[in-house]
């Protein structure tokens, strides 16, 4: 078990730097392929279901293994882990550059993601054991600064690599700089840790693979295969009954591969509760947006990724200052006017129309992600705040987890209410049109119908945030290892 922050300890900048370093760009490469699927696809001759695995693969991997981290980071020394994790992901990326048949990439990118999810939960174990609590805001918003920078550049630079290169061009010049990574970490992490007799049990391996990677995978296909598919309904709920029989087992095991007390800590569980909601919710605007601007209004995927550039910069440089401010305030009034912010402007995304200019639809994504900036992090650090230090590991891997489960419910959720609603408006606009509509008018309708079914799933989304604003006002300063009620 990780011992307690000691209040007199100099915080190790060199290993976390490297961490911080690797974790990077781990997140700027998965990053970089969203805008690269449509090349991806006339490449190697794929359908859009088919080059979807590329994204669904990737957070399938996730859901296995994140689970499994809070064991990891216990057993073995933060040397050992990193230098697996970035050697994972090095090869992945190696393999997915030379690639020239689909499963060939499809398996790299499982590579990667096999080495990106352990990198994530390691990063955030060393900075809660390096920080105070009272310095914890503050190193949590550089850390954020960091990591968003590569979200708020990867969609640009993707767009230009694209126009000007290969797509495989995306993995060659991230190659090299894993390398390097790699090397760094191999010669400048020194750390070493006591033998721990802790052994994983393997039950609960198959379980949570089987429970998470059912969620995930059946969540993900709904937005392509509907919820009526067997495929779809059945993959959650075996993934259901599977993640129950995970967790009352996991309360059986005096050491548990993923200890469940933690949401014996009020705040920890609050805190759980808004991010799922705000995760659901803000998927609205990172998968609607782009399909908006791309196939409504005809701008091109360069112009678009320059549109959420602002957006993506802002809640990147506003992350030390929202530390710093958590610091001093705590995470409730943060979290009351970040999440205010991101419902006003989720409803304005809920009225667009062919004009809506594209300044309207930068500042709007904008101020979308100024409020981004003050929920997320704060929120967060204020629960992990409240668990006694051994909890650690598995606070970040439950945060981790839910992350990625909730960010695939809510690209499922948000997609079927546009494509229903979408179904909707075609069949109303065609039955308005006397006679048979000309092809020129079955694409107008098509386009009016889309844009109605967007706005409708951006309204759902208002009242999925307005949920996490009312919740926000429950939120209290954490103090380490208090388990009262709220």
């Amino acid at each position: 078990m990780e011992p307690s922050v000691n209040q007199n300890v100099r915080p190790k900048y060199g290993i976390l730097a490297i961490l911080m370093v690797g974790a990077f760009i781990s997140f700027l490469n998965n990053t970089l392929l969203n805008i690269a699927l449509p090349s991806i696809m006339d490449d190697l001759d794929v359908s859009t279901s088919v080059v979807q695995w590329l994204t669904t693969g990737y957070m399938l991997i996730n859901g296995i293994l994140i689970p499994t981290t809070a064991f990891l980071i216990q057993k073995y020394s933060v040397r050992r882990l990193f230098l697996v994790a970035m050697g994972l992901f090095l090869c992945g990326t190696f393999i997915a550059g030379i690639a020239h048949a689909f499963p060939v990439l499809l398996t790299a990118r499982m590579v990667q993601a096999s080495g990106s999810a352990i990198m994530m939960p390691l990063l955030m174990n060393v900075m809660l054991i390096s920080f105070p609590i009272a310095k914890r805001g503050t190193a949590m918003g550089i850390f954020g600064l960091i990591l968003m920078f590569a979200p708020a550049i990867g969609p640009t630079l993707s767009g230009w690599i694209v126009e000007h290169y290969d797509w495989r061009m995306l993995f060659h010049f991230i190659t090299p700089i894993a390398a390097v990574v790699f090397l760094l970490g191999f010669f400048l992490l020194k750390d070493k840790k006591e033998k721990v007799t802790i052994k994983l049990d393997i039950l609960s391996l198959i379980l949570s693979s089987i429970g998470f990677g059912g969620l995930l995978y059946g969540f993900s296909s709904a937005g392509s295969k509907g919820w009526d598919s067997l495929q779809v309904y059945g993959t959650i709920t075996i993934g259901v009954l599977a993640l129950i029989w995970f967790i009352l087992r996991q309360s059986k095991l005096e050491e548990p591969m993923l200890n469940f007390n933690v949401f014996k800590y009020p705040m920890f569980s609050l805190a759980s509760v808004i991010s799922v909601v705000v995760n659901i919710a803000m998927f609205s605007g990172f998968l609607l947006l782009p399909i908006y601007a791309q196939t409504i209004r005809g701008i091109s995927p360069m112009d678009t990724g320059l549109m959420l550039l602002p957006g993506a910069l802002l809640n990147a440089f506003m992350s030390p200052i929202t530390g710093r401010l958590f610091d001093r305030y705590g995470g409730r009034v943060l979290a009351i006017v970040g999440l205010s912010i991101m419902t006003i402007t989720t409803y304005c995304f809920s009225n667009l129309t062919f004009e809506t200019g594209y300044f309207t639809l930068m500042v709007l994504h904008g101020m979308r992600m100024l409020g981004l900036s003050m929920v997320m992090m704060p929120v967060s650090t204020n629960g992990l705040n409240q668990l006694p230090a051994e909890y650690y590991p598995h606070g970040t891997a439950m945060n981790n987890t839910l992350n990625q489960v909730s960010g695939a419910i809510g690209t499922a959720l948000l997609i079927t209410i546009m494509s229903i609603r979408e179904s909707v408006y075609a069949n109303r606009l065609t039955e308005a049109v006397a006679g048979g509509p000309t092809a020129e008018l079955q694409q107008q309708i098509a386009l009016e119908a889309m844009l109605g079914g967007i706005n409708d799933a951006f309204f759902i989304s208002t009242f999925i945030i307005a949920i996490a604003v009312i919740l926000a006002f429950f939120i209290k300063r954490a103090k380490q290892g208090d388990i009262k009620l709220m």
